[in-house]
C-alpha cells in the first residue's frame, strides 16, 4: 500500500523528535532516500506481510493493532508527531523474520516520513554503531534470557509432574505388591484347608455342595453392594452372633470380611443346610480364604486398572507417538492434566467439572494446550494455597459462538486490579523468589494466542478468579475452504 507522494522538507524532518539530533547532510541523504507519502484513512499496512518500509508520523493520526483470535485488537492510538513503526528491526537483518508485528491505519489524511527497510538499516549501522551494538545485545540477549527461562520453567513443570505422577504410581504399586503377598498366603492356607477337607470321609455329593458353595461365593464377591459404615457395622455384629452360635471360632475376625464381599445370614444358612454339621467351621474356614482370595484379587485388578489408567494419562498428556497437530477432544486433554497434577492439588481442593460433552473435537497443537492447562492449574492452586489451602477449583468447557471456550475458576486470593493488566508480561510474577519465573503465563499466551489464534481473558476478584481460554471450533484453512 502506497499513499500520495508529496516533497520531503529536511527542516520538517529535523523537527521530529526521532531526527532532531541529526546534522543537515544526515537530513539531505534521509530526504534524498526516503519520501513523504499522504495516506487517507485506512490501512497503510498489515501484520505479516514483509516489513519493507520504516514509517515515522508527520502528522495525522494513527491506529496500531495486533490480531488476536479472529479479531484486530487496537494497541495504540496517537496523534503525537514523530511516533514510528514498521520496519523498525531492520538492522537485525535476517537473524530475525523481517515482517510487520502489527497492522497500521490511519483514521484521517495522515502524512508520513517513509524509508525502505535497507536504507534504515544502513543508516542505523553507520550513524550509530554503538547504539547498533546495545540494541542487537538487548535484543538477543532478552531473546537468550527468555529461552533459558522457558527451559528451565518447562524443567521445573517436568519435576512437578514426575513427583505428582511417581507418588501417584507409587500408591497402587505398593497396594498391589502387598496384596500380592497377602494372596499367596492365603493360597498356601486354601490348600491346607482342602487338604483337611479332603482326608475326611466325605461322600462326592457333599464334595460337590462344598465346590458349588464356593463358586457362587465367589460370583457374590463380585456383586457385593457398597454399604455405609453403619450399615456395615450392623451386619458385622449379626454375622458374628450367627457364627458364635453356630461354633465357629474367630467368628469377630471372620465376619468383617464376609460381610465385605455381601455375605450375610441368610447366606450362611444356606451353607449350613448344604453341609453337615460336623464339617461347617471346615466349611465355613475354607470360603473365608475363598472370600479373602477374591477380595485380594479385586485389589490387585484395581491397583493395576490405576496403574494403567495413570499411563494412559501420562501418554495423552505428553502427546507421544501422536501427530503434534491434530483435531483433539479438550476434555481428554483436561483430564489427562487432571490427573499428573492430582498430587499438587492435593485433597484440600474440591476439583470440579463443568463438561459440555457435545462440544466438537478442535484442530490444535495437544501438547502444548496442556501446558497451557498445566500452568493455569498451577496458578490456580498457589493462589488457593495463599487464602489458606482449602477451595475449589472448577473447570468449565462451554460453546461461544463460533469458538470452544474453557474456563479455570478459583476461590483463591484473587489477582489484584494493578497487576491484571501485566500478567501476561514476561518475567512478570507475584511468587516469591524462586518460586515463579513469570514466563507461565506468558508462554501460555503466546501458545493460545499466537499457535492457535485464540484469546485469553481475565476476570478476578477476591475468591473468584476466572481464566477463561477461547479457541477457534475450526482452523482458517477450514473457514477458507
Amino acid at each position: 500500500m502506497s499513499g500520495q507522494l508529496m516533497p520531503c522538507n529536511p527542516q520538517e524532518i529535523g523537527a521530529l523528535f526521532l531526527f532532531e539530533k541529526l546534522t543537515p547532510e544526515q537530513l539531505g541523504r534521509l530526504c534524498g532516500a526516503g519520501r513523504v507519502e499522504r495516506f487517507e484513512p485506512g490501512p497503510v499496512y498489515t501484520e505479516g506481510d514483509p516489513a519493507t518500509c520504516f514509517y515515522v508520523m508527520v502528522e495525522g493520526t494513527v491506529v496500531l493493532s495486533r490480531r488476536v483470535g479472529g479479531d484486530d485488537v487496537e494497541v495504540n492510538r496517537t496523534s503525537q508527531r514523530g511516533v514510528y513503526s514498521g520496519a523498525w528491526q531492520a538492522y537485525l537483518g535476517d537473524r530475525v523474520p523481517q515482517v510487520y508485528n502489527s497492522s497500521m491505519r490511519v483514521t484521517e489524511p495522515t502524512r508520513f516520513f517513509v524509508l525502505p527497510a535497507e536504507t534504515f538499516a544502513e543508516v542505523i549501522r553507520e550513524w550509530f554503531p554503538m547504539a547498533l551494538h546495545l540494541l542487537e545485545g538487548l535484543f538477543f540477549g532478552q531473546k537468550s534470557t527468555e529461552l533459558a527461562v522457558n527451559q528451565r520453567e518447562r524443567l521445573l513443570a517436568l519435576g512437578s509432574l514426575s513427583a505428582g505422577l511417581t507418588h501417584e504410581l507409587n500408591n497402587p504399586a505398593a497396594a498391589a505388591v502387598r496384596a500380592t503377598a497377602t494372596l499367596r498366603e492365603r493360597v498356601g492356607k486354601m490348600r491346607h484347608k482342602l487338604a483337611i477337607i479332603a482326608q475326611g470321609s466325605y461322600s462326592p455329593e457333599v464334595m460337590a455342595n462344598l465346590i458349588d458353595i464356593q463358586e457362587r461365593t465367589a460370583e457374590r464377591v463380585a456383586k457385593a453392594p457398597t454399604l455405609s459404615p453403619l450399615e456395615a457395622s450392623d451386619r458385622e455384629d449379626a454375622v458374628t452372633d450367627w457364627l458364635d452360635d453356630h461354633d465357629i471360632q474367630d467368628g469377630w475376625r471372620i465376619a468383617p470380611t464376609f460381610v465385605q464381599a455381601g455375605l450375610d445370614e441368610d447366606w450362611l444358612d444356606q451353607v449350613a443346610a448344604a453341609v453337615d454339621e460336623e464339617i461347617l467351621p471346615s466349611a465355613i474356614g475354607w470360603l473365608n480364604y475363598t472370600v479373602e482370595t477374591e477380595l485380594l484379587m479385586d485389589e490387585i485388578n484395581d491397583s493395576t486398572t490405576r496403574i494403567s489408567h495413570l499411563v494412559d494419562a501420562a501418554k495423552q498428556y505428553s502427546q507421544l507417538d501422536r501427530a503434534p497437530f491434530r483435531n483433539a477432544d479438550v476434555h481428554e486433554l483436561l483430564d489427562s492434566t487432571l490427573m499428573m497434577l492430582s498430587a499438587k492439588i492435593g485433597p484440600q481442593i474440591k476439583v470440579v467439572r463443568e463438561y459440555d460433552r457435545t462440544l466438537p473435537e478442535i484442530p490444535a497443537y495437544p501438547a502444548e494446550l496442556n501446558q497451557v492447562w498445566t500452568n493455569l492449574i498451577d496458578n490456580a492452586v498457589s493462589a488457593i494455597d495463599s487464602a489458606g489451602g482449602e477451595g475449589t477449583l472448577t473447570v468449565r468447557t462451554a460453546r461461544d459462538h463460533d469458538r470452544l471456550l474453557v474456563e479455570f475458576r478459583d476461590t483463591g486470593v484473587g489477582i489484584p486490579a494493578e497487576h491484571r493488566g501485566r500478567i501476561f508480561d514476561p518475567f512478570f510474577t507475584t511468587k516469591p523468589v524462586g518460586e515463579g519465573t513469570g514466563l507461565g503465563l506468558d508462554i501460555s499466551w503466546r501458545i493460545v494466542v499466537n499457535k492457535h489464534h485464540g484469546t485469553i481473558q481475565v476476570e478476578s476478584e477476591p475468591g473468584d478468579t476466572r481464566i477463561q481460554v477461547l479457541l477457534p471450533l475450526t482452523s482458517a484453512e477450514e473457514e477458507s475452504a
